[in-house]
Parts: C-alpha cells; sequence; structure tokens
C-alpha cells in the first residue's frame, strides 16, 4: 500500500440510492438512541417544539421565523455532535483523563454557546419587533 492509498472500513457506506436509503435509516437510529439514552437532547428537543410553535405563531416576518426556528435546531445538532464526541471518548476509554475532560466540556461549551446564539438571535427579533 502506498502513503497516498488509505485503508477502507468494512462499515464505508455504499453507493447510489442504496447509500441515501442507508443513510436516512442511519440517522432515524441517531434520532432514537439521542431520544433513549441522552436526557439533554430530550431537554432541548422539548424546548425547540414549543419554540418553533411560538415562533410560527409570531407576528414577525418569513425569514425571521426562519431564523429563530434555525437557531434552535442548531442547538439540536450541536447537541447531538457533542453526543457523539462523549460516545467516542467513553468508547476508547472510561478511565478519567484530562484530554477526555477536555475533549466533552468543550462538547459541552459548543453547546452553551449555541444557546446564547438562539437567546441573542431571538433578543435581536423580538425587540425590533414590539420595541422598534
Amino acid at each position: 500500500m502506498s502513503d497516498q492509498e488509505q485503508p477502507i472500513s468494512e462499515f464505508k457506506s455504499k453507493s447510489g440510492l442504496r447509500r441515501i436509503f442507508s443513510a436516512f435509516f442511519y440517522s432515524i437510529d441517531g434520532f432514537r438512541s439521542a431520544w433513549i439514552n441522552e436526557h439533554a437532547f430530550r431537554q432541548e428537543l422539548v424546548l425547540v417544539i414549543v419554540g418553533v410553535i411560538v415562533a410560527l405563531s409570531l407576528p414577525v416576518s418569513a425569514i425571521e421565523k426562519l431564523m429563530m426556528i434555525s437557531v434552535l435546531l442548531l442547538i439540536l445538532v450541536v447537541e447531538l455532535l457533542n453526543s457523539a464526541v462523549e460516545a467516542v471518548v467513553d468508547r476508547v476509554s472510561l478511565e478519567r483523563h484530562t484530554l477526555s475532560k477536555n475533549a466533552k466540556d468543550f462538547g459541552s461549551a459548543a453547546v452553551l454557546l449555541t444557546f446564547f446564539i438562539a437567546v441573542g438571535t431571538w433578543t435581536v427579533i423580538l425587540v425590533n419587533r414590539f420595541y422598534p
């Protein structure tokens, strides 16, 4: 094997339509696993559902509704990535280690920053709409 060739995992995805269907079902499995195993994901999902309902009912423009909903969905995206990092760290070792703690703390900090982005976005839109 030359330096340019990469080893190919037996788990590498298929090609064509089969890959698309497989990816869809892997995603469903990921959502199911997050719902079952991640308390934070369940809490955030409830928050997002309530937020989407509120955003859709507010008298703001379509683009503002899209922005308000998008930042809420971004929280879920970052939470899923954080959960993935935590799962990999735990898979490697359950021993306490500074690098493991850092990885988990970085993921948690990313979720927190995403919340700040969402709060900031909602605040700007609502203040501009109701207190021009």
